[in-house]
Parts: C-alpha cells; structure tokens; sequence
C-alpha cells in the first residue's frame, strides 16, 4: 500500500513546493512542481495532502522509501527483543548453570525480560522439583537484578517461568535503593 502520492499521481491544480533543503518555494501549478522536481533529477512527493493547497516536498522517493523501512524493521526490532529465552535442563552441571546465570544477568541489565525454561527428557518429568530447585536457584542468584514476572509453571515437558528487570534500561530501581539503605 502506498501512503504518498508521487510526480503524476498528484491530481491537484495546485500544491506548495517544498525544495530538497527544506525551503518554501511557495505555491505552484503542479505540472510546473514536477517539472521543477524532474529537472533535478528527484520526485514530488505529496506529504500533506489534507493541507489547502496540498504540501509536496522536493525528494528522491526511493531513498525516502528505503529510510522508512529501516526505521520500520529498527522498531519491530527493538519491540522483538524485549523477551530473551534460556533452556536448561534439570541435570544442568553448576558451572554450566554460573553461565548461563551471567548470560541472563545481561539480559536483564540491558532491561530485556528472560524466559526460563527448564526441559524435561524422557522420565525426567517424573521429578519436576529437581527442575523447581534450579529456577529457584537462577531466582536467588538474581534477586539483585529481577523480579518473577511468571511464576513457573509445568507445560507440557517444560517448565516455564519469566524474569522481569528491577530496573529499566539507564534507570535506577527502587527496589535496588531500597537493598542499599538496608544493608547500611
């Protein structure tokens, strides 16, 4: 779907020209604006069009195309990485357990929520508290730093639970001050 009209496609007697620096060049007919746009090698592109008379800016439509998708593809980016997801094992080996409690640590300093899960194989479901042992055991670890956001739960041959930051990424917790007045 195209949300700007381009060159031809701008069907109004009348538009106020933008240049490519960002001046008025004030109303114009729009066969002249276009004009105007081809002889400099770029697009008129309709950018206000409720607008009376409509505002048309000066610019190459496809670079201005190619800016919006990035910006586009950065934000669902960022909304994509907000939950980070570790699997573990009941039987994980303790240092293997340190890294990956490291590993969620960032994660949670950066200010991303961590998805725990603790996979069962086989007949390993049949002790679902050696698994609760190691989520309690990553929870004391990182009190410091998160919260449980999801206490977990038992789905499937999985058990799930989320960790959510005390603090938001470049802010101070309230919880942490708390610790520290205490502590005193």
């Amino acid at each position: 779907m195209e949300t700007h009209r381009v060159n031809e496609r701008i069907r109004v007697p009348q538009v106020r020209v933008i240049g490519p620096d960002g001046r008025q060049m004030g109303i114009m007919r729009t066969r002249d604006a276009i004009e105007l746009a081809y002889s400099m090698g770029l697009d008129l592109v309709e950018v206000s069009p409720n607008a009376r008379p409509p505002v048309a800016k000066i610019m190459d439509y496809g670079k201005f195309k190619y800016e919006e998708k990035k910006k586009q593809k950065e934000a669902k980016k960022k909304q994509a990485g907000e939950v980070k997801e570790i699997s573990l094992s009941p039987r994980i080996d303790p240092h293997d357990l340190e890294v990956k409690i490291k590993k969620m640590r960032e994660f949670l300093t950066d200010g991303h929520r961590v998805k725990i899960r603790v996979f069962y194989r086989g007949r390993e479901i049949v002790h679902v508290d050696a698994g609760r042992k190691v989520f309690d055991e990553i929870v004391e670890q990182l009190r410091d730093v998160a919260a449980i956001e999801i206490q977990p739960k038992l789905e499937g041959k999985n058990l799930i639970g989320m960790l959510k930051p005390l603090t938001r990424k470049g802010g101070k917790s309230n919880a942490k001050g708390e610790n520290e007045k205490g502590g005193s």
